[in-house]
């Protein structure tokens, strides 16, 4: 795992497979997904390496179900004793109580999904010991108040955390980040296509200055415009 500072209170962790973020509020941490099944001891390494400790990890905040993304979330919240939130819709994915459903692959997507799934662990993850679910337009305590953003298409309750106090806008997977070039782009991989086309509109119109991908490089300045780019070409 990469541990990537953006500002003194923005970190990007790179896993082999996806990505996650920490949000500092003083001593406060949030994680902002959590990576794949065996993650949790390296995000705890992560956050010791700011000085922290694991404990100082308040909440973990799953963008959505997928396990390059919420796989670490019940390792590294016994670790920490973080809370764990998820939308309400993708909740009981996330518990492991009903499994969650596969994406409807364009043809050029396959052999993608492919290649990814096999740095992945095999078998199933821990799952969380307790899920809070949020919906959308809840506010979050987590830099001056993050509204939670309900962006259904890559899956039914995948959601972006917005922080307009700081122009922080982290999407999970309904944006991504070419591996080629870094052009923004719409995320691969989804139950409805057009419906994620949507969502990406919503998320320009926050005009952030910061964007935050599941997958790929961050914006760092000027994301609106990127995001407005990805949408219209």
């Amino acid at each position: 795992m990469e541990l990537i500072d953006l500002s003194p209170r923005l970190h990007l962790l790179r896993f082999p497979v996806g990505q996650a973020y920490l949000w500092r509020d003083g001593g406060r941490l949030t994680l902002v997904d959590a990576g794949p099944a065996g993650s949790g001891t390296h995000i705890a390494e992560a956050v010791t390496a700011l000085g922290l400790a694991p404990r100082d990890v308040r909440r973990i905040v799953l963008t959505h179900f997928h396990e390059d993304h919420a796989g670490g979330a019940g390792e590294f919240a016994a670790l920490s004793g973080a809370e764990v939130l998820a939308h309400r819709l993708d909740a009981p994915v996330v518990r492991g109580d009903v499994p969650g459903p596969p994406p409807v692959f364009e043809d050029w997507e396959r052999p993608l999904h492919q290649q990814a799934a096999r740095l992945l662990p095999e078998g199933d993850f821990a799952r969380p010991p307790r899920l809070t679910e949020v919906s959308g337009d809840d506010v979050l305590d987590i830099g001056g108040g993050a509204r939670v953003v309900h962006v259904p298409g890559h899956t039914h309750g995948s959601i972006a955390l917005h922080l307009p106090e700081h122009g922080v806008l982290f999407t999970g997977d309904t944006v991504a980040a070419s591996p080629v070039d870094g052009t923004v782009m719409p995320g691969v991989f989804n139950l409805d296509r057009p419906q994620v086309l949507a969502a990406c509109r919503l998320l320009a119109e926050l005009d952030p200055d910061v964007a935050c991908f599941g997958h790929g490089d961050p914006v760092t300045r000027h994301a609106g415009r990127a995001l407005r780019n990805a949408v219209h070409g």
